[in-house]
């Protein structure tokens, strides 16, 4: 008699696996799952227990084993990892560890910064009429800077090189911004503006490259005005310094005289300065051949008080009883700022009393509150004119 076979078949005949084996082969695919889900979770842990990278840039190349790299609290020389001896080189960014500061890998070049967060750009709408008074500023700086921009082959007939830059400097508020604008707008150039002041707060460690990457911003935007106010915040004068602030604000200082000397005679770029401060500028930076056209922006005349007030005044609804020529008056030695935050003001007293028009006593109240000391200390709200 045939021996009987011991493997199960199913209703169709075919063979059937023994149950114990169905078990192995189950547990087998768990343990895969649970290996990979292990391997997941350690390489997960890996990255909380990495000791975290600094990224710099290299500033100069000792020895393919040496390199000096730039951090904020100064600059370093440091080994490089032995993978990448003699392939890097200056302005390469790197990542470096936290302890040793030894370069450790290469992620890119550093071209310049992204300068656009950072600053102003924009292509003004301000015309020479929406500045009221300032007559003779204003045609110097056409003069100056919408000449060249617009007519430069005027002056190669000539034989002369246009002035590269200007410095305008006078009193807070007195028009400086909105000059630089209505010469941008009317050469139909690129407005880059950047403060000073914020230069040298943001970028310490760094200035001396984002002033290189402002100007290489102005290339590809040209024709372009740069008009840097508070100057004196990175243009004062030089003194023998000793603590790291101080040394990179002279880096910044040196790296913008730097740019501007390096404009061709005829570039489509031009540089327009304000400070409130002359009497502490760097004697460097108004020499021949940088911002060495001085233009004075003085304290308005009452003719040119009245004009301002009729620019701010001219879309705003005023009740026959308002007398500009006597607001202007009683405006002897405010802004252009000041005189615009008259109008606002009187504006306001006008909703606050529930009338559609402005009538003279809302102005005359606005005089009051814009003269008050405490007030023209906060002027900024209302921006330059």
């Amino acid at each position: 008699m045939a021996m009987e076979d011991t493997k199960e078949k199913d209703i169709s005949g075919a063979e059937q696996m023994p149950a114990q084996d169905w078990h192995v082969i189950t547990l087998e695919s768990e343990n895969r799952v649970l290996k990979k889900r292990v391997a997941d979770l350690e390489a997960e842990m890996d990255k909380f227990s990495k000791p975290p990278l600094i990224v710099t840039s290299i500033v100069d190349i000792i020895s393919p084993k040496e390199v000096i790299i730039r951090l904020n609290s100064g600059d370093f020389e440091v080994a490089v990892s032995r993978a990448l001896e003699g392939k890097l080189a200056i302005l390469d960014r790197v990542l470096v560890d936290q302890k040793s500061l030894t370069v450790v890998k290469k992620i890119g070049v550093t071209k310049h910064f992204d300068v656009s967060n950072y600053v102003i750009i924009e292509k003004p709408e301000v015309s020479w009429k929406d500045i009221g008074g300032l007559k003779s500023v204003k045609e110097e700086l056409q003069e100056v800077i919408e000449l060249p921009l617009l007519k430069p082959e005027l002056f190669k007939k000539v034989g002369i090189d246009p002035p590269k830059g200007v410095l305008l400097y006078g009193p807070p508020g007195t028009g400086k911004t909105l000059l630089a604008k209505a010469a941008a707008a009317t050469t139909n150039a690129t407005f880059i503006e950047i403060v000073g002041s914020e230069l040298v707060q943001k970028f310490i460690g760094e200035g001396s490259k984002f002033v290189k990457s402002i100007f290489d911003l102005a290339r590809e935007k040209a024709p372009a005005i740069i008009f840097i106010d508070e100057l004196d915040a990175i243009a004062a004068t030089r003194i023998d310094v000793g603590t790291s602030g101080e040394r990179e604000v002279q880096r910044t200082f040196m790296q913008l005289l730097s740019e501007i000397d390096g404009f061709k005679p005829l570039g489509n770029i031009k540089v327009i300065g304000a400070t409130n401060r002359l009497d502490i500028l760097d004697p460097a930076i108004t020499r021949p051949g940088r911002l060495d056209r001085l233009i004075k922006v003085e304290i308005l005349t009452i003719e040119e008080r009245l004009e301002i007030l009729k620019i701010h005044t001219r879309n705003m609804a005023l009740n026959s009883d308002v007398s500009l020529e006597k607001v202007a008056h009683m405006c002897e030695k405010l802004s252009g700022a000041e005189l615009k935050a008259i109008c606002t003001e009187a504006g306001y007293f006008a909703i606050r009393s529930g009338k559609t028009e402005i009538l003279m006593d809302n102005f005359l109240e606005a005089v009051k509150k814009v003269k008050k000391p405490e007030n023209r200390a906060h002027l900024s709200l209302y921006g330059d004119v």
